[in-house]
C-alpha cells in the first residue's frame, strides 16, 4: 500500500497528500500479474524494483520497519514523497 506523504511544489499528474494506491505486483490467487496503479507513471517506473522486493518478502535493511520505506519521485521541483508498506494476509 502507498500513501503519498507531501507534495512539494505542484506535482504535474495531480498527487495530493493522503492519496492512497494498492501496489501489489502479483495477484497470488489468479497466478497473474496485476495492472500498473494510478500512481504517475514515472514515479511507478522508479518504484518498481523495490516494489517487486517488499511483494517477494525481502527487506531494506537501512529501514528500522522492514515493512516500510519512504521514497521520493525524481521531480526535484514538484517533489512527492511516498511511503511504501507491505501489508501481510
Amino acid at each position: 500500500m502507498g500513501t503519498i506523504l507531501s507534495v512539494k511544489g505542484n506535482c504535474a499528474a495531480g498527487h495530493k497528500v493522503g492519496e492512497q494506491f494498492e501496489l501489489t505486483l502479483w495477484d497470488a490467487e489468479k497466478d497473474a500479474t496485476k495492472r500498473a496503479s494510478p500512481l504517475c507513471a514515472f514515479f511507478y517506473n522508479m518504484i518498481f524494483p523495490y516494489l517487486a522486493v517488499l511483494q517477494f518478502g525481502g527487506e531494506f535493511p537501512w529501514e528500522e520497519d522492514k515493512d516500510s520505506f519512504q521514497i521520493s519521485c525524481p521531480d526535484p521541483i514538484n517533489q512527492v514523497t511516498l511511503e511504501i508498506k507491505r501489508i501481510k494476509v
